[in-house]
């Protein structure tokens, strides 16, 4: 895959977090704001409601700055990875849908998986098996791997 095209993919993808950060703040206010209203309404019922909406915009802006914060890591990660030129490579093979061809993944994901465990003090290591979990099609283990990544790193640096 080109340079310019993983640019401009990168682009949509924080352009399109930053229009879903930004309805979802609006939704946040609006919910805030309904909640408040029913607050200073009468009536224990409101009360209740008013008090579980706005304790809502509370997870919600807690869930967000968390997946915010885990994907500026993640990115930071790369580009460190990138920079050593430790990056996993882009050269499994596609379904003419553009999908990796199962197969295939499962066989890379064998390699990182070793390589994690032949070095499992190395967050690189770890980012890698991560990134193969994803390929792979399994998301939880991915995410549940690179935080564990970022973690080491941080401690590395600490």
């Amino acid at each position: 895959m080109s340079g310019k095209s993983v640019a401009l993919r990168w682009n949509k993808a924080k352009v399109g977090a930053a229009l879903l950060t930004i309805f979802l703040l609006f939704y946040l206010v609006l919910t805030f704001q309904r909640g408040w209203l029913l607050l200073t309404t009468g009536g224990w019922v409101a009360h209740v409601m008013g008090a579980a909406l706005l304790v809502l915009p509370i997870i919600g802006v807690w869930a967000l700055v968390r997946e915010l914060l885990f994907g500026a890591a993640m990115e930071r990660l790369a580009g460190v990875l990138e920079a050593e030129g430790g990056l996993p490579p882009d050269d499994l093979p596609r379904t003419p849908g553009g999908r990796i061809v199962r197969s295939a993944a499962d066989e890379a994901f064998g390699r990182y998986r070793h390589e994690a465990e032949a070095a499992p003090d190395d967050w690189r290591s770890w980012f890698r098996l991560s990134c193969a979990y994803d390929v792979s099609g399994d998301r939880r283990r991915a995410r549940s791997t690179m935080r564990y990544a970022i973690s080491m790193e941080k401690r590395e640096r600490a």
